[in-house]
């Protein structure tokens, strides 16, 4: 990176993480300068993962949603007919002779609330494939957790309201809302809360969500038609066979998506059902790079010809390499975050207060069973099966958290809003409904509460403890496919007993390695006993002289000289011909006719593609891709960004050490 770049880089602030090269960001093919390359790309720039945007998505759209909620108590104190009257408006669709016909609080609750679950059925099917959970052993532990973190609240439900005719309404008590407690749990854990504990929360609130869902279908269904059903699950069944053979036709899946709603709507099971199997139906993966390397490929034929017919097969090889569970959760999530789950709010917290009625429903089974089976429930259900579950298997199955943030994240788990709504909509009426809203709302207030009386607890700790409560000493999912080798990786730092071990794969003409460089190297000044490892991924397609600049390293590698040529590359990243990588072996003083020797013979070529290959089994398609002590490292390139991660490893490493002790 030459030096006007990196000053506009840091007067520019963070650089974040880039997208895997694409075509038009090769930084130059001749010698002399390359051009300042773009501090972000736009379609990945704030360096996130599919499950930082969903995290971070809805902690954002936790204060609308409780801004909404507040407008609808406001509304229908004050206006209380205008609000009946809107929500009780008539829709009505007719097709061929067939017609449906519901009001507006239907239509929000049983219409749009479907494309809320499909994203709730998208990062679940997202967790299992790529997440968390596409390690199997590791599924155990959050379905026991959602299992026991419903059933504790709904025991304490049904023994509040025993014999009572609101016992029917239990369902109401038992489903976590994932967008309120994400945000809660911002609010009560501070920014620098640890992101496994986000992911904690979000393994079991899914599978609390799929019960849920489960719940809605199996007791809180009408009348079940069996013919319209069936049909449903046919249209379901093809989804998913088209969807595995990688059929591409947007329209089409809209078409079948629409008929498996009506089918569910008809048979009389809540159609919001079908949302959810949709989202579970839709496969997730990685970019794979031989996708990549086609969308290049389409690009370079666009750019030499640029028809419209090329531009449609550009644009449809593009989207093709990424996963269509991807693909739907950027096109509906924010839509369901932002407005549909606020407007069910706006449709649903509507609760007439006054002091006669908040007199008597403190008291009535239906408040008193959903608050207290939310507030105390949930952190004994999600808690206590935790502590179970890892004393039964002998800490073979623990949470990836420690005991503090599980029993934080136990309380937080006590806020209900959309699914307990929604249940309590089908299982109430008249003033048992108020009521039962009125738990739903009360719950959430004190789970939040409670929550940032358990973080506060712990931010009085020392800090050794701190740390103990909130990360564990359970070892995180390993990203990195093939571990270190000092004895074959290039290293800096100390090749044995590191605390830290930063991985990079990296391409030497690619701009966004140069726009990290710096960071690295302020990293390696920072922390002297880091370990850091660098491994070659050419990106050919794109960057043409990578080949050869790797194949250089190699070759200054067999004079012992590897890092000088390393940071030569870097440093001149617009000048990689073959005269200027035997300018540079020159420059250090490297035996140059052995070095020219080996770059014709590629001596190097099996050494880069071993780190080639190794980039493939950890599905690592874009460069620059960071691991830290074998964890992929998802955001920005900055040293502050990247100095936070590694103080967060070397922490979790202390702790591992001194439980081994």
């Amino acid at each position: 990176m030459t030096e006007p770049q990196q000053a506009s880089d840091e007067r520019a602030g963070t650089v974040r993480q880039a997208s895997p090269d694409l075509p038009g960001n090769d930084p130059g093919t001749g010698s002399g300068t390359a051009p300042p390359a773009p501090t972000s790309t736009a379609w990945t720039s704030s360096g996130r993962t599919p499950l930082r945007n969903f995290l971070r998505t809805e902690t954002g759209s936790a204060t609308i949603l409780a801004l909404a909620t507040l407008a609808a108590l406001i509304w229908v104190n004050v206006a209380g007919g205008s609000y009946d009257r809107l929500w009780a408006t008539e829709l009505s669709g007719r097709v061929a002779g067939h017609a449906i016909t519901m009001n507006l609080h239907e239509f929000v609750n049983s219409g749009l609330m479907a494309l809320f679950f499909l994203v709730v059925g998208l990062e679940a099917r997202r967790e299992w494939d790529m997440g968390e959970l596409r390690v199997r052993s590791r599924l155990a532990l959050p379905f026991c957790v959602g299992v026991g973190g419903m059933v504790v609240p709904i025991a304490i439900f049904l023994a509040i309201n025993a014999g009572r005719p609101t016992a029917h309404g239990w369902g109401a008590a038992a489903s976590t809302d994932t967008a309120f407690a994400l945000g809660a749990l911002a609010l009560a854990g501070g920014s620098r809360l640890p992101d496994r504990v986000r992911t904690y929360l979000l393994t079991f609130s899914v599978v609390d969500d799929l019960f849920g869902l489960a719940i809605i279908a199996v007791f809180y269904s009408g009348h079940v038609s069996w013919l319209p059903l069936l049909i449903g699950g046919a249209l379901l069944a093809t989804y998913f066979v088209l969807n595995r053979r990688g059929f591409r036709n947007p329209p089409a899946y809209l078409l079948i998506g629409v008929g498996a709603w009506v089918a569910f709507f008809e048979s009389g099971v809540d159609p919001i059902v079908s949302g959810l199997v949709i989202g579970l139906l839709t496969c997730a993966y990685p970019a794979a790079r031989e996708n990549l390397e086609q969308a290049s490929d389409a690009f370079r034929l666009f750019r030499e010809q640029p028809t419209a017919r090329l531009a449609a097969e550009a644009r449809e090889t593009v989207r093709g390499a990424i996963s269509p569970n991807e693909r739907l959760q950027e096109r509906y999530h924010g839509m369901t975050s932002y407005i549909i789950v606020p407007l069910f709010a706006l449709a649903n917290a509507d609760i007439k207060i006054s002091g006669s009625f908040l007199a008597h429903a403190y008291t009535s089974p239906a408040t008193l069973g959903i608050m207290i089976g939310y507030v105390a429930g949930k952190p004994l259900g999600t808690a206590g099966i935790a502590w179970l579950v890892s004393k039964v298997t002998k800490r073979r199955l623990a949470p990836p958290v420690g005991w503090g943030a599980v029993l934080g994240v136990g309380t937080v788990a006590g806020i209900g809003f959309t699914v307990s709504l929604l249940i309590a909509s089908l299982a109430f009426t008249g003033n048992d409904l108020a009521e039962a809203k009125l738990g739903v709302l009360s719950g959430a207030i004190c789970a939040t509460l409670l929550t940032w009386l358990v973080f506060r607890g712990m931010g009085r700790l020392s800090p050794r403890t701190r740390l103990r409560a909130l990360y564990g000493t359970t070892g995180t999912l390993t990203d990195l496919a093939v571990p270190v080798d000092p004895e074959r990786d290039h290293i800096r730092g100390p090749r044995e007993d590191a605390l830290v071990t930063l991985v990079e794969y990296g391409d030497f003409e690619c701009p966004y390695c140069g726009q990290a460089e710096p960071a690295v190297r302020g990293l390696i000044r920072e922390y002297g006993e880091l370990r850091f490892v660098f491994r070659h991924l050419p990106l050919t397609d794109v960057h043409p002289h990578a080949q050869l600049a790797a194949e250089a390293s190699e070759a200054a590698d067999a004079q012992g000289a590897f890092w000088e040529m390393h940071d030569a590359l870097m440093d001149h990243q617009g000048a990689l011909t073959f005269s200027d990588l035997i300018r540079y072996a020159r420059d250090l003083g490297l035996d140059t006719a052995r070095f020219t020797t080996d770059l014709r013979k590629h001596s190097g070529a099996y050494r880069v593609a071993e780190d080639v290959d190794s980039a493939d089994l950890a599905t690592v398609s874009g460069t620059p891709t960071f691991f830290i002590n074998g964890n992929r490292y998802y955001g920005a390139f900055d040293l502050a960004a990247l100095k936070e991660a590694v103080r967060a490893a070397k922490a979790r490493a202390v702790i591992g050490e001194r439980s081994a002790v």
